[in-house]
């Protein structure tokens, strides 16, 4: 029967229907499930605002950008009652490198993670909807701040980098919701802290962006780094390396991953999305060397700001600077001649700091008098070679 909007049944569902989503929740290859209630999560709205305030958040949007709708389920769901949670593994081994030119992905990125998520809640949410509740799917989305919801439901405890872990299965899972009226009953106990006096991932972060115990500050995460508009900060650029989007060091150095790595695997590739991502590592120059729309077509399962491929060139000639064998081959050196020429002021900038890296001052001496001050600005700066 379809749901009655005026009023949705209040009754708490019986042990045996809870049991059945479950069921059909792992059918669908999703590997945890949870349940709690849709009462506002204080915690994560006082945090949100704490890291806003504190300037920790940077310019991020996301779950910042409103938080008393991020962490209030009832508001993108009038009359909810529950939060159904799922995890989803994205484990995907690592390959072999390359013998070219590469960057390095991070591996939520690596796959289409989000698309199977998606559409194993949403049968899930038809389900309900079939059983008169309403119910919507959030995943990867602005409108609910997940970690959180999941904390809530039971499925994971919070590690010092500020990602969920689930136990016995470590934290490289992206997590997605169904906010409904149907009521659950909610888990009653957390799951119990795992990471105890471990610091491993503090100290593997190549920036020091883990500032305290679960708190990370954005303006120094080279997550954030990667997808945020504007100059790419100059303190920061030798510890980007090769990575072209995200940053797996704190996860990877986490003992319950390292331990679970060449176990727990995603369900075969057959089944995921026939544009499962680009793996991990992809052709540098490539990116410096293609247009706009194979940029996209590529890589704009990503976020870009403004979906303007600009930012992930920018990333390149950092890397550039950063991994091209020294002395040059005539295949950069004709790359950074191109980008120093660039009309764009952000690219001849950061091709002026790679090749200026790269032992290469002879290339950039054009644009000692450029008339943008990033380039001026960029010239006045220090430069390490390698």
């Amino acid at each position: 029967m379809p749901p009655d909007d005026q009023n949705p049944r209040p009754e708490t569902v019986s042990a045996e229907y809870a049991a059945s989503i479950i069921e059909m929740a792992r059918e669908l290859g999703l590997d945890r499930v949870g349940f709690t209630d849709a009462t506002v999560l204080e915690r994560a709205r006082v945090a949100l605002h704490d890291r806003v305030d504190r300037g920790l958040s940077d310019s991020m949007g996301f779950t910042f950008r409103n938080p008393e709708r991020s962490t209030d389920p009832r508001r993108a769901v009038e009359g909810a009652r529950s939060v159904i949670v799922a995890a989803r593994s994205y484990n995907v081994p690592d390959e072999e490198h390359p013998t070219h030119l590469s960057a390095t992905v991070a591996r939520y990125a690596r796959i289409d993670q989000y698309t199977p998520l998606r559409q194993a809640l949403q049968k899930i949410a038809l389900r309900l909807r079939a059983d008169g509740y309403r119910a919507v799917v959030f995943a990867d989305e602005n409108d609910l701040v997940d970690r959180e919801v999941a904390h809530r439901a039971g499925i994971g405890w919070f590690g010092k980098n500020a990602n969920l872990l689930l136990p016995g299965a470590g934290s490289f899972f992206s997590l997605g919701s169904i906010v409904t009226t149907a009521v659950f009953a909610p888990a009653t106990q957390p799951a119990p802290d795992g990471c105890g006096t471990c610091r491993l991932c503090i100290d593997a972060c190549p920036t020091a962006a883990i500032v305290d115990i679960g708190v990370v500050d954005a303006r120094r995460c080279l997550a954030w780094l990667v997808q945020k508009p504007g100059v790419f900060p100059v303190e920061f650029r030798e510890s980007l390396g090769d990575r072209i989007y995200g940053c797996d060091d704190c996860q990877s150095t986490c003992p319950p991953n390292v331990r679970l790595a060449p176990r727990h695997r995603p369900r075969d590739a057959a089944e995921l999305p026939v544009a499962i991502g680009p793996g991990q590592h992809v052709d540098l120059l490539e990116i410096l060397r293609v247009d706009d729309d194979r940029l996209i077509e590529l890589y704009g399962r990503w976020y870009l700001a403004d979906r303007d491929p600009m930012w992930l060139r920018r990333n390149a000639l950092v890397i550039l600077g950063n991994v091209a064998p020294v002395p040059v081959d005539d295949s950069v050196r004709s790359l950074l001649r191109h980008y120093l020429g660039s009309d764009v002021s952000i690219l001849r900038a950061h091709a002026l700091w790679a090749a200026r890296r790269l032992g290469l001052d002879d290339l950039a001496e054009s644009l000692r008098d450029d008339p943008d001050v990033v380039v001026r600005t960029e010239w006045a700066g220090p430069v390490i070679p390698r």
